[in-house]
């Protein structure tokens, strides 16, 4: 059984006022994708690297399995890497560069064309063996790229960004790919993006970093449903949730001519006079004038066929961007008066001081 572990581990780079990577805990289960993701800067790839063995670090520890590997080197961890630049050798024939560290490890040639065509045939690259990545697709590079890391056969995959060099389409049909080709062969592998539509689509669960610090970890469903605080919320979700702060009243919250109230444990959970509402761009409606909801005025309106954004702003009274999401085509034009209601269970609750979710 092979588990990832990392027990309070930091990473601090000398000159810097913080940690990279501030005493993680984080425990990635046998067989489990684990995507790392969040803002430029956030740790993710220090993480990974210091899971690889490229990074020292300073305090806590790694374990791979039952083995501390904190201070063994990257040759005796038993990790496969996936870079974002592909790393193949050009003057190798794709079979070549699958099969390269299986030479440098003086495995036979049998077991080593075994290796290479059973990689081959799972990454459907059997026509392409013998041509040089220069007459290979990007995605195709890719797949070379991961046939490497797989012929390896190692404890754990470790990947940083290998779709960012793919364009749109190409990175949409790759992902579908490794993700299919990570819960056949069962491996446990780390992944590095900074693409949250990549996250939520690929791992069994979602590690959500900012300045180094462990914000939640949790499937991308939890993620969506009921992010730990304001920045997870903010992040995950595209368009991004809309945020409102409004001050608390008594026992209930005033945004425009919209009232929450707010429960007993709500109200005892809270640090401050101060809430942030959270409502996802699917989570609001157009109502009615007089519906009790907040009065905006269209900026752009964009018909994707199958869906429609309608981007407003409202006077709250400082001005604050709002984005709706609408199933289909409207018929909205930029310039017009709205009025946006929440549609009821869809608000999410942060307290302003801590950015913590509220109890719902």
């Amino acid at each position: 059984m092979t588990t990832v572990t990392f027990d309070k581990a930091t990473r601090i780079y000398h000159g810097l006022d913080r940690p990279a990577v501030d005493a993680l805990d984080l425990e990635v289960t046998d067989g489990e994708f684990l995507v790392l993701v969040g803002p430029s800067g956030c740790g993710k790839s220090t993480t990974l690297r210091m899971l690889a063995g490229l990074e020292p670090i300073d305090a806590g520890s790694v374990w791979i399995g039952k083995t501390d590997v904190t201070f063994l080197p990257p040759k005796d961890r038993d990790i496969a890497m996936v870079f974002q630049n592909y790393a193949l050798y050009p003057h190798m024939t794709v079979a070549e560069n699958i099969g390269f560290h299986l030479k440098i490890k003086k495995m036979s040639k049998d077991e080593i064309h075994r290796r290479v065509v059973d990689a081959a045939r799972v990454l459907d690259l059997e026509p392409f063996l013998d041509r040089k990545p220069a007459k290979l697709s990007g995605g195709q590079r890719q797949r070379v790229a991961m046939g490497r890391a797989i012929v390896r056969e190692p404890q754990v995959f470790l990947m940083d960004e290998p779709l960012s060099n793919l364009d749109a389409k190409l990175r949409v049909q790759t992902r579908t790919q490794i993700a299919q080709l990570q819960r056949r062969l069962g491996i446990t592998t780390v992944y590095v993006t900074h693409d949250q539509v990549e996250a939520m689509t690929m791992g069994d669960r979602v590690a959500v970093l900012k300045d180094g610090i462990l914000q939640q970890c949790a499937s991308p469903r939890e993620l969506f449903m009921q992010p730990a605080n304001v920045f997870v919320a903010g992040f995950i979700g595209s368009p991004a949730m809309n945020l409102l702060q409004a001050d608390v009243a008594g026992d209930s919250v005033t945004i425009g001519e919209y009232r929450r109230q707010l429960s007993p444990e709500q109200q005892a959970a809270l640090t401050s006079s101060s809430i942030v509402v959270g409502v996802r761009p699917e989570g609001l409606v157009v109502a009615g004038e007089g519906e009790g909801g907040i009065v905006a005025t269209i900026d752009v309106v964009e018909e994707l066929g199958s869906d429609s954004y309608v981007y407003c702003h409202a006077e709250l009274p400082n001005t604050v961007q709002l984005v709706v999401r609408h199933e289909g085509l409207t018929g909205l034009h930029a310039g017009e008066r709205v009025v946006l209601a929440p549609i009821p269970g869809s608000a999410h609750l942060f307290d302003a001081a801590t950015g913590s979710r509220l109890p719902d």
